[in-house]
């Protein structure tokens, strides 16, 4: 992910946070949940001089790309947790 990039990521993810806190991911459906997003993205689209559904397809490919990132930390995070439990496991 670009520098640019990330930073369209987080200012999207943080107007989300606000505007969705009280929003059931699961109950409610991805069309509203990005509904509340199009102002925050018509605002980007504007400043980067490109059109909405571009934005769109930009923030759902960035939300892939940090899923992939998150869940590769989460398993390195795993790892060493586990390299820990097993030497202290062997050594006993």
């Amino acid at each position: 992910m670009t520098d640019e990039n990330r930073k369209i990521w987080e200012r999207i993810s943080s107007y989300a946070e606000e505007v969705l806190k009280d929003i059931d991911p699961q109950k409610t459906q991805v069309s509203v949940q990005l509904d509340a997003l199009r102002p925050v993205m018509e605002e980007i689209a504007k400043e980067k001089g490109m059109c909405l559904e571009d934005i769109f397809i930009l923030y759902m490919d960035l939300a892939s790309e940090a899923a992939v990132e998150a869940e590769a930390k989460f398993q390195a995070e795993l790892g060493e947790e586990g390299q820990g439990f097993s030497s202290r496991a062997n050594s006993l």
